[in-house]
């Protein structure tokens, strides 16, 4: 059984930084665009960041230049490294892979992590 999971999450003072990391564990061939969602209280969930056709990156308008996202693809991980971070930042952030193949053949869609909070305070 493949899954995802986050840790990193935790509580920042604006301005500060935070790292996420996400392993995919399991049988894995390979990863099809994994990447970083978030959802705050009470709003839809939106994408944060995103590797997309291999390693082309995509992120939100909002997090642009002081977010980072980074893999290492050794070990199945993908990264979020957040900076001059703010309170409407705040929010759970999720991993998520469109595409996990146990075999050159088998494969399972839109997996996600179970979520970690990310709390940044005024």
């Amino acid at each position: 059984q493949v899954q995802l999971v986050e840790s990193g999450g935790g509580w920042v003072q604006a301005g500060g930084s935070l790292r996420l990391s996400c392993v995919a564990s399991g049988r894995i061939f390979s990863i099809n665009n994994m990447g970083w969602y978030r959802q705050a209280p009470g709003k839809q969930r939106e994408l944060v960041a995103q590797f997309i056709s291999g390693s082309s990156r995509k992120y939100a308008d909002s997090v642009k230049g002081r977010f980072t996202i980074s893999r290492d693809n050794a070990k199945n991980t993908v990264y979020l490294q957040m900076n001059s971070l703010k309170p409407e930042d705040t929010a759970v952030y999720f991993c998520n892979a469109d595409r996990i193949w146990y075999t050159d053949s088998e494969s399972v869609w839109d997996l996600w992590g179970q979520g970690t909070q990310v709390t940044v305070s005024s």
